[in-house]
Parts: C-alpha cells; structure tokens; sequence
C-alpha cells in the first residue's frame, strides 16, 4: 500500500494543493488575483501570491479531514518536461513541497505541469490505464496549446509535441476576446456561459500545416466582428467554433498519421461547452470541468504512482 501522497501546483493561474491516497483523491485550488482588465500576472507577483496563498491550500484539506498519514510529497517544478522550459511561479510549490518531505523524512518526487495535467485528467476521467499506453493528448490552458503523443515513462509518461499553435495559445485567444467584451480574467467560464445565448455556427477556417496553425489572424478578424458591433454573444460562440474546427481538424490529422490512439484532453480551456461536443466525436475523453483547469490532483497521483512502484526520489 502506497499510502497518502500530497501534491503542489502553484501555476501562472492557480494555487493548488492535493491529496491521493491510490482510490480517492482531493483538490483545493484558488485563481490568483489579477487586477480588472489585465490580461495577467508578472511572475513576480505570482511568486508572491502563491507564498502567501499556497499554505492556506495545505490548512483546507487538513480542516476538511482529507490529510492522513503523508507517505510522499509531489510538486510541479517546470511547465513541460523539456530542456529550458522554466517559470519561477512553480518554485514556490517545489521548494515547499522539498521543505516538507525533508521534514517528514518521506520521498519527494517532481513532475512538470504538464504531466500532472494528463494524470489528473485521465485519472479522474475513469482512464487512469491511458498513463500506461500510448495515447494523444492536447494542452489546452492559457499558456498552451499543444498536441502531444504521449507514452508511458516509469511512473510517469513523456510527451512528445506534435502539433498546436504557432503562436498565441487558444486560452490567450480566449482571454484577450473576453477582456475586449468586458470580462474578467481569466475569461473562459464567462466565455462559455456567454456562447450559449448564441445560436450562431459559423467559423473562421484556421490553415494547418502538418499540424501546426497560428491563432493570431483569427484573434484580429474576432476583435474586427467586436468592433463592428457583432453581438457579444456570437463573438464569444464564433471563437469557440472556430477553436473546435482547427482542433477537430488537427486530432483527425494525428490520428490518420500516428493511427487511432484515444485522445485526452486537459487544461482550463478543455472544460469548454462546445469545445467538449465538437471533439467527442472523434472518440476525444474529458475529465471533468474542475480537473481540466489547473489543479495539484495529478502531481498527487504521480508521486503515489511512484511510491507504489518503488521509484526512488
């Protein structure tokens, strides 16, 4: 028995903390606080928030009577686990999460955000056996917008990038439409929730290439529909449409060239409405809402994975 494991994540976004114990597992995460109409955080400021916030996730689960015995601790310490992929926002949850396994005299096992993503994503989709397969796999967050061909790695898996956007991210899209229509930051729960007033399907036909699309053309033709008084509501459906038309043409284009792998989809813009019904189809699984946003669930996971199997830290 592998025990209870807790995780950290304390992303560009949120501030994440988690317990797993091998059958069920909890998350308490909280949205950083961004200055109304901002399109986001300097690092630093991040950095600071996540000090000051990230104990306060550690007291709600232990209040909630979630926190047992900690047999290992787990933290996201990079955004992707590739060579240069750094953001200082994630030492704040690798040096607290050292601190305390130290403390304890227990394990301590990083992982990148990206990795807890697809864990916690799988795991809580009722696929946890997709970690030890190879599968596809797309990012979608504010920061990313990748496709990924994933295989299993020891405890964990490698993510090869594949395809996804030359440029801006779909959540950057997301978010910068949403600001210009007056929504608060981060703006994709407020995006969806205004899409749905519209009964609008039509799309911008985004270029691919072996994959591979840029997103920024499409965020200049939006603000231009913004600007000539469209509705606000078929702004935010026409973005969403156009989104799912570019990924549902890119997840066909993977699997015809790298055969019929499931394909599983996380980060915050993967809890989108309409994004989750247009990919469906191609056979595309979903975690639920709460565990395609960021949150600590999957760092949890993985360090349990590698307690059970022996994996030294």
């Amino acid at each position: 028995m592998a025990g209870m494991c807790l995780g950290f994540d304390t992303s560009n976004y949120t501030t994440s903390a988690a317990v797993f114990d091998g059958r069920v597992g909890v998350n308490h995460g909280r949205l950083l606080t961004v200055q109304e109409g901002s399109l986001g955080l300097r690092q630093s400021e991040a950095v600071f928030q996540h000090v000051k916030r990230l104990h306060l996730m550690t007291e709600a689960l232990r209040a909630e009577g979630a926190i047992g015995e900690i047999r290992a601790v787990g933290a996201s310490t990079q955004p992707r686990e590739v060579e240069g992929s750094y953001m200082p926002c994630f030492l704040v949850g690798e040096g607290q999460g050292r601190s305390l396994a130290a403390a304890l005299g227990v394990p301590f096992y990083p992982c990148s955000h990206q990795q807890g993503h697809i864990a916690a994503a799988a795991w809580s989709a009722g696929r946890e056996d997709l970690m030890d397969q190879p599968h596809l796999a797309w990012h979608l967050s504010g920061g990313t917008t990748e496709l990924l061909v994933v295989h299993p790695h020891g405890h964990t898996v490698q993510a090869e990038l594949i395809g996804g956007t030359s440029d801006i991210s779909a959540g950057q899209l997301v978010d910068r439409i949403g600001v210009m229509l007056g929504l608060d930051f981060p703006a994709g729960k407020a995006m969806d929730v205004l899409s749905r007033d519209s009964q609008e399907e039509k799309y911008f036909v985004v270029k691919t290439k072996e994959g591979s699309f840029s997103l920024s053309g499409m965020e200049n033709k939006i603000k231009g529909m913004a600007e000539a008084g469209v509705a606000p509501a078929d702004v935010a459906r026409f973005t969403f449409e156009t989104l799912a038309s570019v990924l549902a043409r890119t997840t066909a284009w993977a699997q015809k060239k790298y055969g019929n792998l499931p394909v599983l989809c996380s980060g915050g813009v993967a809890s989108n409405s309409l994004l989750r019904s247009r990919l469906e189809p191609l056979g595309a699984i979903f975690a639920p809402p709460q565990y395609s946003t960021d949150n600590a669930l999957g760092v949890a996971i993985l360090a349990h994975r590698a307690v059970e199997r022996g994996i030294e830290s």
